[in-house]
């Protein structure tokens, strides 16, 4: 689940198995034309689908010089990417 405000993409809910295909998706069009600025204040649980949305979009940042911005990581998620050992590949988090 996601919402506009402005500029920003703000996650809400689950990132899970089931909503992240879509969220992933609707990322990777944003980024063929912008850079894109996610809150994940909002996020009430993940898994690791969430961790592989925000590593591919990474990669595709970077590939199109576009900015990735994220903010409010939820812990479980940061968690999950240093169980994983690719914490150090997560964006920078802005404020």
């Amino acid at each position: 689940m996601t919402e506009r405000e402005g500029v920003k993409m703000v996650m809400q809910g689950n990132l899970d198995m089931d909503t992240v295909p879509v969220l992933y998706a609707t990322g990777l069009k944003h980024l063929a034309g912008a850079d894109l600025h996610v809150d994940f204040s909002r996020v009430e649980a993940v898994d690791s689908a969430a961790v592989s949305m925000l590593l591919g979009w990474a990669r595709t940042a970077q590939r199109g010089q576009r900015e990735l911005r994220v903010a409010g990581l939820p812990d479980d998620l940061l968690s999950l990417a240093r169980l994983y050992g690719v914490d150090e590949l997560l964006p920078r988090q802005s404020e």
